[in-house]
């Protein structure tokens, strides 16, 4: 019998990672290829259908079909907006214009919930019902698991935790608004404190460098990292308040540093939540880092009935 395969494409707006993965969840193929350079909307779906025809060929075509997790507003396979680190991108229907490419099934939603759906189904989240899931970078995306099912608000414009608004009158968002929790607490918002404090240039800096200085003691770095530990508490102290999660999963570079990372905010949530909505509530660091987005992509292609049905 062959070996059925999903193809995982996971776009953001430094790499495009793409995978190839059997019904067992093993990334059996893989790889990334750069898109920090890219102009145009164009040549993000251009890189989109060189990944997916590169996996294909990888399997043998033997390809049940394409699971692609995009930042912004998704709604049935099409880009309504909202992608606020990539050119372009509105209403854009994404999944048929790489089926049209490709000739292959394709199911696109939100990269956050890719991200969630495999921490769920693989990770931090297994054996939860109810769950929150961030991801912390250049932004602050976010998605919920609500009774095992993924929720997205109405038409799937919902679950935007990135744009919480901690202060009306606070720094400017790539979103248009002021004040949002991603202004404040993003590795985006970390680097700009970090180089205000030092003087040091915002290219010359990233996510790392800061943590390493923060745990060698440097001042700077320990005055720039407990101002994010206090505004991730802010929003996560929401988050905590409004769906008393079993898990609330922290996705993204700084959040594999260490256990330090979880703790520092951990300690900072039990202080402000409410502790009814706490008391069954675990705040950890996702388990899958860069691969649950390509393993939620894939879950998602195996278990939609709709893709499964038009290969058999």
């Amino acid at each position: 019998m062959t070996e059925m395969y999903a193809i995982a494409i996971d776009v953001g707006s430094t790499y495009v990672r793409s995978g190839l993965i059997n019904l067992k969840g093993e990334i059996v193929y893989s790889f990334k290829m750069p898109s920090k350079a890219v102009l145009s909307e164009g040549e993000i779906i251009a890189l989109i259908n060189a990944a997916v025809r590169k996996c294909a060929g990888a399997a043998d075509n033997s390809v049940l079909g394409v699971g692609i997790g995009f930042p912004g507003i998704v709604e049935n396979n099409i880009i309504l907006g909202g992608v606020d680190n990539l050119p372009g991108f509105h209403n854009v229907d994404l999944g048929s214009l790489i089926a049209a490419s490709t000739g292959l099934n394709v199911l696109v939603d939100n990269d956050a919930n890719m991200m969630a759906w495999g921490e769920l189904q693989f990770g931090a989240g297994k054996n939860c019902s109810d769950a929150v899931f961030l991801t912390v970078g250049a932004g602050i995306g976010g998605s919920a698991v609500i009774n095992n099912k993924l929720y997205g608000g109405y038409r799937n414009k919902g679950m935007e935790f990135g744009h919480i608004v901690i202060n009306f009158d606070g720094p400017a968002c790539s979103c248009g608004g002021r004040g949002c929790f991603e202004a404040y607490a993003s590795i985006k918002a970390l680097i700009k404190d970090y180089a205000r404090l030092t003087g040091n240039n915002i290219s010359d800096l990233n996510g790392k460098i800061i943590t390493r200085n923060y745990l060698a003691g440097e001042t700077a770095a320990v005055e720039a990292m407990n101002l994010h530990f206090h505004y991730m508490a802010a929003g996560i102290t929401s988050l905590i308040n409004i769906f008393s999660p079993q898990k609330l999963i922290i996705g993204g570079g700084v959040s594999d540093s260490g256990n330090f990372y979880v703790q520092e905010i951990n300690r900072r949530v039990a202080e402000r939540a409410m502790p009814d909505t706490f008391s069954d509530s675990m705040i950890v660091c996702s388990q899958m880092g860069n691969e649950s987005c390509l393993l939620g992509c894939a879950s998602r292609v195996f278990s939609t009935p709709m893709l499964l049905q038009s290969n058999s």
